[in-house]
């Protein structure tokens, strides 16, 4: 049984011919299911629960970016297959992953060629597309063995998984491999600050790992799908499971 997921702000009237393409085309391919909407107040990992005890053995995001890192963060602990349809703006996931956009998604969703995707782990929270740091004074201890220190210096840490890694001004971007039994971090000091107190960093240091703890003497920022927390410490690393994906054939890894 396939249960698909729309976001809340796919009820907006520019968004219905493609909705309505899209459930054309499942339902020529005997692939149409049941349909819940995301609410603001709606808990993702609950509906996940409930459709899973229910008998689904497909489950569809339809959205974006956010979307996607927010039901797959709180579902990552399931054993179930998972789609993904985007619409709508900020889709780079949907690249990562080879699918396109709305009715052509269809058809990757029909093929399902399934693969299996590392996730991130921290503090007893999943993450799925990226976890950023702003910048903030930190210790950054990898593997047991590489120590980055900046106890004067303000450094931005981004540990991507799904989501590419995008730096000076969205000119440049690199995806990372979701497959390769590690995590990639982007460490970029800040090298100093202008007039108008705009940031200018240096070219991040880009480094594999499977286990990183960062820390520091003041609480910072970590937000990691759509969820932002206040930390002293955090640890780091995959998760033991990961997660069972449709993608399609010009997938970028």
């Amino acid at each position: 049984m396939y249960v698909y997921l729309y976001d809340q702000f796919l009820k907006e009237k520019r968004f219905s011919e493609a909705l309505k393409s899209v459930e054309t085309r499942l339902t020529d391919y005997g692939i149409a299911g049941r349909i819940l909407r995301l609410q603001h107040f709606t808990s993702a990992e609950s509906i996940i629960t409930d459709s899973v005890q229910k008998g689904a053995k497909t489950i569809v995001v339809v959205g974006n970016d956010e979307t996607f890192a927010k039901v797959l963060s709180r579902g990552a602990a399931y054993p179930v297959l998972y789609g993904f349809i985007p619409i709508g703006p900020k889709n780079s996931i949907a690249n990562v992953l080879g699918i396109p956009s709305t009715e052509e998604a269809a058809d990757i969703l029909a093929r399902r060629r399934k693969v299996y995707l590392d996730v991130g782990w921290f503090n007893n929270r999943y993450f799925i597309s990226q976890l950023h740091i702003p910048p903030h004074p930190i210790v950054v201890e990898y593997d047991e063995r590489f120590k980055v220190s900046s106890t004067s210096q303000k450094m931005e840490l981004v540990v991507c998984n799904l989501q590419p890694y995008f730096w000076q001004n969205q000119g440049k971007h690199m995806v990372v491999h979701p497959q390769d039994g590690k995590l990639e971090a982007f460490l970029r000091p800040i090298k100093k600050t202008s007039w108008f107190k705009r940031e200018e960093y240096e070219d991040p240091s880009i480094f594999p790992f499977e286990e990183m703890v960062v820390s520091s003497t003041t609480p910072f920022a970590v937000e990691a799908d759509g969820k932002t927390s206040k930390e002293i410490k955090i640890t780091i690393k995959l998760a033991k499971n990961r997660i069972e994906m449709i993608v399609g054939k010009e997938r970028k890894f």
